[in-house]
């Protein structure tokens, strides 16, 4: 109990920390105030009758935002469309799960900020994409917090540097900070910001090695919770249609909650990926102070996103704005 005290007070200090410390230079709150000042108003109206259509909107915005920054920065090269001399990163195959919904939340707020004139073409996208993640996240129940604006939008967007930059299903402890930490990122912050997971899905050939071939004498992974083993074999069976989806948090899927951290408590993570923060002593004590307190975790995720939103950031000379979300 005393070391689960001292972790969060820890956490408090570290996230008050990360809320004062200095960001990226060109970065601000107030970016647009001249430019368009009523310019997250328009995204979050957007976002909402996006999100009212289909909660899938939030996941899938989430996961983008994730995707882009890990890959040549936050400048939105993960929206780019393929051309004939060009091969994409969306058309990488760790990119081909991204869902349609999260491209769309970011075409149809790009069309609302146009539509007003005096913001035509004056509001990157990737600024728009990281206004859409937090308006998602709130709206399902999530922190609102600032976002920092003034990213230029990428002049690059190639599927082979997607190669090695994105966590995959079985990595370990040590294979996820060492990822994270090339974006600067800290274990802390890596475990707040796979807590995304409570809203997240995933196709069943992600995991279906941990029920049916898992090196043990029933081809379960034992780390699993036996229950939920066997939930996971009825809503995947073997050869299922590789279309079918099932959602990360088994309890409360639709709710941006930290029930994903008590699912870890009790050998609930999907992914190995997610169970490992749990049953690695390094990383457990955060999980139980994330599974503790949902202010905790909400407090450390806004503030390990603001931290997120700053990485590979372009400016005038190594980006521009795109017109096209999907065009360089």
């Amino acid at each position: 109990m005393a070391q689960l005290n001292l972790i969060l007070v820890w956490l408090f200090f570290f996230t008050l920390c990360l809320h004062c410390c200095p960001s990226t230079a060109q970065l601000s709150r107030h970016h647009y105030a001249k430019t368009c000042p009523n310019v997250e108003n328009i995204v979050r109206e957007a976002v909402k009758k996006k999100f009212h259509q289909t909660f899938v909107t939030v996941p899938a915005t989430i996961r983008l935002f994730f995707h882009d920054c890990f890959v040549q920065g936050c400048d939105a090269s993960v929206l780019v469309a393929s051309t004939g001399n060009n091969k994409a990163e969306k058309d990488h195959p760790d990119n081909l799960s991204l869902a349609g919904d999260g491209f769309d939340t970011v075409i149809k707020a790009k069309a609302a900020v146009d539509a007003v004139p005096l913001c035509r073409n004056k509001v990157s996208c990737a600024d728009i994409l990281a206004m859409a993640t937090r308006d998602v996240i709130a709206l399902a129940g999530g922190p609102f917090y600032e976002v920092e604006l003034g990213r230029f939008d990428g002049l690059r967007s190639k599927a082979s540097d997607v190669n090695g930059r994105l966590p995959q299903p079985e990595f370990n402890l040590n294979q996820l900070n060492s990822l994270f930490a090339a974006n600067g990122l800290t274990q802390t912050e890596m475990i707040a910001l796979s807590g995304a997971h409570t809203v997240g899905f995933s196709h069943c050939n992600k995991f279906s090695k941990r029920v049916y071939n898992f090196k043990s004498k029933n081809g379960v992974d034992p780390a699993l919770n036996e229950k939920y083993a066997t939930q996971l074999k009825s809503m995947c069976p073997r050869n299922v249609d590789p279309r079918i989806a099932i959602d990360m948090d088994p309890i409360t899927p639709r709710a941006f909650d930290n029930v994903y951290f008590k699912n870890l408590q009790q050998g609930k993570g999907l992914f190995s990926s997610d169970q490992v923060l749990f049953t690695d002593s390094r990383s457990k004590a955060t999980v139980n102070a994330f599974a503790s307190s949902s202010k905790i975790f909400h407090d450390n995720f806004a503030a390990a996103m603001t931290k997120l939103g700053r990485v590979g950031v372009k400016n005038a000379q190594n980006g521009n704005i795109r017109t096209d979300c999907s065009v360089i």
